[in-house]
């Protein structure tokens, strides 16, 4: 599976930290990620009816101070500062200047920041209906900005991200169409629902199924939410 790579902007957003916390991340434990075959990690998603009663957007609060509350940078930006494939000037306030992004879903340069959507890569009306309903509210702001695996959330276009909407892979894939986008999009959700101990409804589990036997040596790569 292709994985998307924190750009040098990254590296500097973490050169910038207080030393005190640059030895915490140092020092911390780290949890060691899971890798699995594809069509073993799908067959591993527990299978579920799906309900959405009581769903509000709202329920998930996003965006908030993100990994480094100091820094200015909420969740939003912080993923815009990893993901740029030429790195934005970052301003006070967090303001970014210039960059240029790739958004994988459908194969597209984009710039400026303003032109992007972060896109959760499994849609937070779908999270609620696949577990994420039982959750405190601390869990779901975990959740809604994410920012402990790559493939949680993601830049992109508006235009495909509002195209996906809170659609799953059996309803939406990427408009891309190549077989590179469309394994790593279904990894990368398989990943993220693992990750978090999601549910798949049957027409989904069929749908990554049928994709993971297309993929040939894709590996999932999730690292179980804390």
């Amino acid at each position: 599976m292709m994985m998307r790579v924190a750009t040098a902007a990254a590296a500097a957003l973490a050169l910038s930290l207080p030393a005190t916390a640059a030895h915490a991340a140092d020092t911390a434990p780290r949890a060691v990620p899971e890798v699995l075959p594809m069509g073993v990690a799908v067959s591993a998603l527990p299978l579920a009816a799906e309900d959405r009663t009581g769903y509000q957007r709202t329920s998930f609060k996003h965006w908030n101070a993100g990994a480094n509350p100091s820094d200015g940078c909420n969740t939003r930006m912080e993923v815009l500062i990893q993901e740029a494939i030429e790195a934005p000037e970052v301003g006070p306030g967090c303001t970014l200047t210039g960059g240029v992004w790739w958004s994988y879903y459908d194969d597209q340069r984009v710039t400026p920041a303003g032109a992007l959507d972060i896109d959760h890569m499994v849609p937070l009306a779908e999270a609620w209906d696949s577990g994420a309903s039982s959750w405190t509210a601390q869990k779901r702001e975990a959740y809604a900005n994410d920012l402990g695996q790559e493939s949680s959330l993601v830049a992109v276009t508006a235009r495909s991200n509002r195209s996906k909407a809170d659609q799953d892979p059996s309803q939406w894939l990427p408009p891309s169409g190549s077989e590179r986008v469309l394994c790593q999009y279904a990894a990368e959700w398989t990943a993220t629902k693992l990750r978090w101990g999601l549910t798949v409804d049957e027409a989904e589990r069929d749908r990554l199924t049928d994709i993971a036997a297309g993929c040939g040596s894709t590996d999932v790569v999730f690292t179980p939410a804390p």
